[in-house]
């Protein structure tokens, strides 16, 4: 008998000692609802300004992004008095009255570095006009006040169109997109219009 009991414990202690062994591999840190993992938190770079370009092809010439609702400051340097005021840099217009205040401020698509820097005057209007140099286009509300380096006409009009379609998107006015002119939206071309009586002194800046 007592060799029996001895037996009976031994095996019982083994069955134990199997069974634990069972338990702690189901503890294993891979399947265990209970386990901890360490976390780790990874820094994500700001992208660059090429990077935000090709994602946003239609603003990759603003410098920097601009807004109707956040529109930049009328430049220090835009002299006095009523006026129209075009940086080329960042491509908006301002319009100024008697007393220095802006009235409207609005992006626009030109040329880079056309007209040249300085102080200009409204010579001539047309509701409607055509272009001289590509077949088709037409501008609505054109205010002129420069010529342009192959001595043509330079001024404000609505997104020009060619046989009914439009050159371009309000979308992307704010970038280098005209081939001289400036190119605004029908209100605000409508605006520089009625503003810009011939006379009216324009001011283009760098």
């Amino acid at each position: 008998m007592k060799f029996f009991s001895k037996l009976v414990v031994s095996v019982v202690l083994s069955i134990v000692a199997s069974s634990s062994l069972i338990v702690f591999a189901s503890g294993d840190s891979s399947t265990s609802s209970t386990s901890t993992t360490s976390t780790t938190s990874t820094i994500v770079p700001t992208p660059t300004a090429a990077e935000t370009s090709l994602l946003y092809p239609a603003r990759a010439l603003r410098f920097p992004e601009y807004t109707r609702l956040n529109p930049p400051l009328l430049p220090a340097n835009s002299g006095v008095g009523r006026r129209i005021v075009y940086k080329n840099e960042l491509q908006w217009v301002w319009v100024v009255d008697a007393n220095n205040k802006v009235r409207e401020a609005m992006p626009v698509s030109g040329r880079r570095g056309v007209p040249k820097p300085g102080e200009y005057q409204v010579t001539s209007q047309s509701l409607r006009s055509y272009s001289l140099d590509f077949e088709g286009v037409w501008f609505i509300n054109m205010t002129r006040f420069a010529i342009g380096p192959a001595g043509g006409n330079i001024g404000f009009h609505e997104i020009p169109v060619k046989n009914g379609k439009p050159l371009q998107t309000e979308d992307q006015l704010g970038s280098f997109q005209g081939s001289g002119c400036l190119r605004m939206a029908p209100d605000d071309a409508k605006l520089i219009f009625n503003f810009g009586k011939p006379g009216t002194k324009v001011v283009v800046l760098p």
